[in-house]
C-alpha cells in the first residue's frame, strides 16, 4: 500500500501546460472571485452594478440587460449566463415576468493596469436551452446554491473559487465559439498564433519581429501577419508594446526596481523612450504613477 503524504505540500503536482497562455492571463490581471446574491425583485424593478466585474445567472423569468450608456437591450431568459469581466456599469430590469437570478462579483485588480480586461467584450452570454457546452457551468451553479442555502466553514472561500471556475469557463467557451470577437483570448486559443502570444508574455524584453514569431509558429511571415490580426485584432507591434507597458506596470507596483531597470527589463532601450510611451499610455509618467498607485 502507498503510504499517504504527511502533508499537503507531498501530493503529486498537477502538470501544467507550459503554454497555458490563458492561466497566465488570467493571473495576470488579479480577477478574484468574491460572493454571491440572489435577486428576486418585485415587479417594475430596475438594479445597478457598477465598478465590479459581474455574473448574471438566470434562474426563473426573463429580465431586460442594458449597459449604461447604451441604447442596445439584451433580454436574458432562464439558463443564460452572463458574463460583464471588465466591470462595466450596468442595470438589470423588470422584462415582464416574475424573474430571480443569481449575481456574483469579481474583484478587478486594476481594470487600468492592463489592456487584457480593456480588450475583451463588455458583456458575454452563453444562452440556455438545449446548450451541451453549458453542462459544466450548470454543475457549478448547482454548487453555488448548495452553499448558499447551507453555509458552513470555508463557504466564503468554496464560492470564491467556483466563481472564478466560471469565469474561466464562460471565457474558454466564448472564445471558443463563433461569436468571438478578435482579441488575445480568441488568439490564445488559435494552436499557432497562442504559441507567438506565450512567446512575447514569456520574453517581452526580447526584440521580437515578424518574421521570427512567424518562425515561432511555423507560418510564412505574410500568413502569420494576417492570421495574427484576424485573431487578435492588432499587429504584433502593437500587441507587443501593449505587453511591455503591462509588464512595466505590475513591476512598478510590485517592485522597488529603478525605472531605469524597469525600462531594460520590458525591452525599452532608454528611459524617457519608455517614460514617453507610459506617459502616453496611462497618463502619468511612471515615478509618479508608482507614489500614486502605492499611495491609494
Amino acid at each position: 500500500m502507498t503510504a499517504p503524504p504527511e502533508n499537503l505540500a507531498d501530493r503529486p503536482a498537477i502538470a501544467v501546460a507550459s503554454d497555458d497562455l490563458l492561466s497566465e492571463l488570467l493571473r495576470s490581471v488579479r480577477l478574484n472571485g468574491e460572493g454571491v446574491v440572489r435577486y428576486a425583485p418585485p415587479p417594475d424593478f430596475s438594479v445597478g452594478f457598477a465598478d465590479t466585474g459581474s455574473l448574471h445567472i438566470v434562474e426563473a423569468g426573463r429580465l431586460a440587460l442594458r449597459i449604461d450608456g447604451s441604447p442596445h437591450v439584451e433580454h436574458l431568459d432562464r439558463g443564460d449566463f452572463v458574463l460583464l469581466p471588465r466591470g462595466d456599469r450596468h442595470h438589470i430590469a423588470d422584462a415582464g415576468e416574475p424573474a430571480s437570478w443569481l449575481c456574483g462579483t469579481f474583484a478587478i485588480g486594476d481594470p487600468q493596469a492592463s489592456h487584457l480586461l480593456g480588450s475583451l467584450p463588455a458583456v458575454i452570454i452563453l444562452r440556455g436551452g438545449e446548450n451541451p457546452a453549458l453542462e459544466g457551468l450548470e454543475v457549478a451553479r448547482k454548487m453555488l446554491g448548495l452553499e448558499m442555502q447551507a453555509p458552513t466553514q470555508g463557504s466564503a472561500v468554496m464560492v470564491a473559487r467556483i466563481l472564478d471556475l466560471i469565469f474561466i469557463q464562460i471565457m474558454r467557451t466564448w472564445a471558443a465559439g463563433p461569436d468571438a470577437e478578435p482579441n488575445w483570448l480568441a488568439g490564445a486559443f488559435d494552436p499557432q498564433i497562442g504559441l507567438a502570444l506565450s512567446a512575447m508574455h514569456r520574453e517581452p524584453a526580447h526584440e521580437w519581429t515578424v518574421e521570427e514569431l512567424a518562425r515561432v509558429c511555423s507560418l510564412s511571415r505574410s500568413t502569420f501577419a494576417a492570421r495574427f490580426a484576424e485573431r487578435v485584432g492588432k499587429p504584433p507591434a502593437t500587441y507587443l508594446a501593449h505587453v511591455r507597458l503591462d509588464a512595466a506596470m505590475g513591476l512598478l507596483r510590485d517592485t522597488s526596481l529603478p525605472v531605469t531597470h524597469i525600462a531594460e527589463r520590458v525591452g525599452y532601450t532608454s528611459e524617457p523612450a519608455f517614460s514617453r510611451a507610459f506617459k502616453s499610455r496611462y497618463g502619468t509618467p511612471p515615478a509618479r504613477w508608482r507614489r500614486d498607485a502605492r499611495g491609494r
